[in-house]
């Protein structure tokens, strides 16, 4: 298994989350590793917007040929948006999930606590340890 790529800007949780704060919006997204573990995505439960989220809880979930998988909150707030493009273009999320791909993001009712988001290496040491 090759070692992932991972964007050091972006902080990362075990279930294989990708998060970007800007002010007190929350981008989220899933991993190179976790899209590759999903295989190709042929359905996005868009979320709509307006919704509150609690972190740690389902916002929405992916289906891909092999299985299906939540997507979770990195901490709580109010869902902004969903990235519509998903709807016609599921295949965005493996071809380019840290761009392109993200999923949702977060107006935020509070800082998220950094102590619970992984940074770049941290992350990688994480995948490599096979969890």
């Amino acid at each position: 298994m090759t070692e992932e790529k991972v964007p050091e800007e972006l902080r990362y949780t075990k279930s294989h989350e990708w998060v970007r704060v800007e002010g007190d919006v929350a981008t989220v997204g899933i991993t190179d590793h976790a899209q590759g573990q999903l295989t190709d995505i042929v359905f996005v439960d868009l979320p709509a917007a307006g919704r509150v989220v609690t972190k740690g809880a389902t916002v929405l979930v992916l289906e891909s040929v092999k299985t299906v998988a939540d997507v979770y909150a990195p901490g709580d707030g109010t869902l902004a948006e969903a990235n519509a493009e998903l709807k016609a273009h599921p295949e965005l999320v493996n071809q380019d999930p840290y761009g392109r791909g993200w999923l949702f993001k977060v107006k935020l009712a509070a800082p998220i606590d950094a102590a619970g988001l992984l940074r770049a290496a941290e992350y990688s040491a994480h995948v490599a340890s096979g969890a």
